[in-house]
């Protein structure tokens, strides 16, 4: 199935959301604590990089939608987006797992049925 330009552009973004090391560890840090999340006091005790410089960051992901930032009392409450992630990564692998067979896509995740 051939992708419209807009949804490549979306998913370049997507992956360019990621792609400084900062963000990237968020996401994984997101990921490890999911669903729960992490509040915003607690990422930056990991990753210890300041509150403006977090919020940057955030907010680039944020606008990507690979995270959601809720307010839970006076905390902002932070999670991945995993139905975001799996459309993103499902883009990445559909050729090379379902069309010509390059990769197993049971060597990459575990499918659920």
């Amino acid at each position: 199935m051939k992708k419209n330009p807009e949804q490549v552009t979306r998913y370049a973004d997507m992956f360019a959301a990621m792609g400084t090391e900062s963000r990237l560890r968020i996401m994984q840090l997101l990921l490890s604590a999911h669903p729960d999340g992490m509040v915003v006091g607690e990422i930056l005790e990991e990753l210890g990089i300041s509150a403006s410089n977090l919020s940057h960051h955030l907010d680039k992901l944020k606008n990507e939608e690979l995270i959601t930032v809720t307010r839970a009392g006076t905390f902002l409450r932070c999670t991945a987006n995993t139905r975001t992630l799996q459309e993103l990564l499902g883009f990445l692998y559909a050729e090379c797992c379902t069309r010509n067979q390059a990769v197993k896509p049971e060597t990459i995740v575990t499918i659920k049925k």
